[in-house]
């Protein structure tokens, strides 16, 4: 196979943030955009998905600094809160940036 320049359209899409881009990691993030923190279980309960799945994804999240964990007890029974932080805020905005870019071509 013989190297070529990529195209402007394949350079838009390798330009996607391949961490936002999973369905339910961009489901959560565009969760976390529109309120200050949301729940596990209001997360969980939105998306449709198990405790396991829903935990991956949200540290897979965590891991890349897009968003924070808070992970505590209240009344003797666990609470985890998420929210989103400047850097997925802005890894965010930069995704659909992309988008709308490969739209409008």
């Amino acid at each position: 196979m013989k190297n070529r320049d990529k195209t402007p359209f394949e350079s838009q899409l390798i330009d996607l943030d391949d961490l936002i881009h999973s369905k339910i990691r961009l489901a959560i993030m565009t969760i976390l955009m529109s309120v200050e923190k949301a729940q596990f279980t209001y997360l969980k309960k939105l998306l449709k998905t198990t405790d396991g799945n829903l935990s991956v994804h949200l540290t897979k999240l965590e891991d890349a600094g897009y968003i924070s964990v808070d992970k505590r007890f209240v009344h003797k029974r666990p609470q985890t809160t998420c929210k989103i932080t400047a850097k997925g805020r802005n890894a965010f905005e930069r995704y659909v940036d992309v988008l709308e870019q490969i739209i409008k071509r």
